[in-house]
């Protein structure tokens, strides 16, 4: 009895998420399944095995453990963070950014379904507002599955318990969200200026594939390091996180405002817009 009173409230959240639960469905199992799989390789087979003895891994793997500090993958925390930064983790979450951002506005504009939806009592703000809810409610529920997933390994593994604080996953979560935030904010700006849902799934793999390359190649090659501040992925640190137990809140607060810069842009773009071009 209470679901028909809350869609009532948010019908648009609640349609948007309706419309995509065979896809979400599928990525959450997805990334559940995968976590377990990083789960029990970080607990079966010691960190160090895995790189050959005596070798320490290059300082760009780095990228790969969620680390800008001195966490190795060589290692328990910076294993379960390499689960929270790999190629598959991050096509799972531009999944739900790109298809629900581009759902937010593009789409309908594309199919033509924009005017007939705004003859509604619908304004811009509210229609915007709504399908960037449900976006945020599908990210931070795929966040929430890798998290509670590796906290349930964490838990189950007393290696990993004397390796990993108990606040760490959460703290690595916590980043989770605020890095889909960063990304998804950029995206719904381009959703709300163009036509074209391909643009908007562009914009979504553009800016996570080339953040991550960035921040690599930072960690890599000296001469560019400082190209890693203006990538996402350097102030998403779950390596980090794992390896203290802690927040890090000046990169949080980093990728909240970008975030929040993108979805402002993207109001004011919509308010401006002439939905019939």
């Amino acid at each position: 009895m209470i679901a028909p009173t809350v869609s009532r409230r948010l019908p648009l959240v609640w349609l948007a998420l309706h419309r995509r639960r065979r896809m979400l469905l599928g990525l959450l199992l997805g990334i559940v399944v995968f976590e377990t799989l990083i789960v029990v390789i970080t607990s079966t087979v010691p960190p160090g095995q895995l790189f050959g003895a005596r070798r320490t891994p290059p300082g760009a793997f780095k990228a790969f453990s969620g680390s800008n500090g001195d966490v190795s993958i060589a290692s328990y925390p910076g294993l379960l963070g390499a689960g929270l930064t790999h190629p598959f983790w991050i096509a799972l979450q531009l999944t739900v950014i790109g298809s629900l951002g581009a759902a937010a506005v593009a789409a309908d504009v594309e199919s033509g379904t924009i005017e007939l939806l705004m003859t509604r009592p619908v304004s811009r703000r509210r229609l915007l507002a709504e399908r960037a809810g449900a976006l945020m409610a599908a990210s931070v529920l795929m966040n929430a599955a890798a998290t509670l997933t590796i906290a349930l390994g964490v838990a189950l593994s007393s290696e990993l318990r004397a390796a990993v604080p108990e606040g760490g996953v959460f703290a690595a979560g916590l980043l989770g969200c605020a890095l889909t935030f960063s990304l998804a904010g950029p995206v719904l700006a381009v959703s709300a200026f163009t036509r074209r849902r391909a643009y908007v799934v562009g914009a979504a793999v553009t800016l996570g594939a080339v953040g991550f390359a960035l921040n690599f190649i930072a960690l890599a090659w000296s001469p560019v390091a400082s190209l890693r501040y203006v990538s996402p992925f350097h102030y998403y640190t779950p390596g980090d996180a794992l390896a203290h137990g802690g927040v890090p809140w000046a990169s949080l607060g980093v990728l909240v405002a970008v975030g929040a810069v993108g979805l402002l842009v993207a109001f004011r773009l919509l308010e401006r817009r002439d939905l019939a071009i």
